[in-house]
């Protein structure tokens, strides 16, 4: 069997197929779906459908790393919880390549330096705008977090409801899945943990410091 191995964000320029290619890849799946991408509705579909595609995939264009590089380490010695809840995002499941429309809470407890609260909503927006599954992103966006802030803790819990389950396979409306990444602090700490988990619980709180 092939190891076939996936393209990285560093190298996807040299792998990718050009605009014609993509859009006649579209044309084939309009056709195999049974379909005549010839005609009028649809003559315009296969480029709609590329230029929908960079939209939704603009995550691999960039490493979400460099967002939390800009940091401020003027805090007056500020070392509690920051919050931002309630991150809409929307990604496609690697799967079947079908919606993926939730929200994801994010938290740290900053040592020695804290980044601008647009900069964590922007890491979970590139991770989003990526092919996924919801528990890779989670740790993702955790694991970022954290190499680059170096915190005492990051917690990350997204909440989400997946298209690829309501819209096919078992048809189940209105189920969402979520899922967890605890790290340092939030993973050790019954109490930062359950802190956390209440504050998200809270649908007073957006972006939130606690002091």
């Amino acid at each position: 069997m092939a190891n076939h191995k996936p393209l990285s964000v560093a190298n996807d320029d040299a792998n990718r197929p050009d605009r014609k290619e993509a859009e006649k890849a579209v044309r084939t799946l309009i056709q195999w779906a049974g379909d005549n991408p010839d005609r009028e509705g649809l003559l315009d579909t296969p480029a709609r459908v590329v230029r929908a595609y960079e939209e939704y995939f603009q995550g691999y264009n960039a490493d979400p790393q460099d967002f939390l590089k800009r940091t401020f380490e003027e805090v007056e010695g500020y070392d509690e919880m920051v919050l931002l809840k309630d991150i809409r995002f929307e990604s496609h499941c690697e799967h079947h390549m079908a919606p993926i429309i939730g929200k994801a809470h994010v938290a740290y407890l900053p040592k020695n330096r804290v980044v601008g609260i647009s900069k964590l909503a922007r890491v979970v927006e590139l991770y989003a705008q990526r092919l996924q599954i919801q528990e890779k992103m989670t740790a993702q966006i955790a694991t970022a977090i954290n190499d680059v802030l170096q915190p005492e803790g990051v917690a990350v819990v997204i909440d989400a409801s997946h298209q690829c389950m309501t819209c096919r396979g078992v048809h189940k409306p209105g189920v969402t899945m979520i899922t967890s990444k605890m790290i340092g602090a939030f993973r050790d700490n019954d109490r930062t943990r359950r802190e956390f988990l209440s504050m998200v619980a809270n649908p007073s709180a957006t972006a939130y410091e606690m002091v």
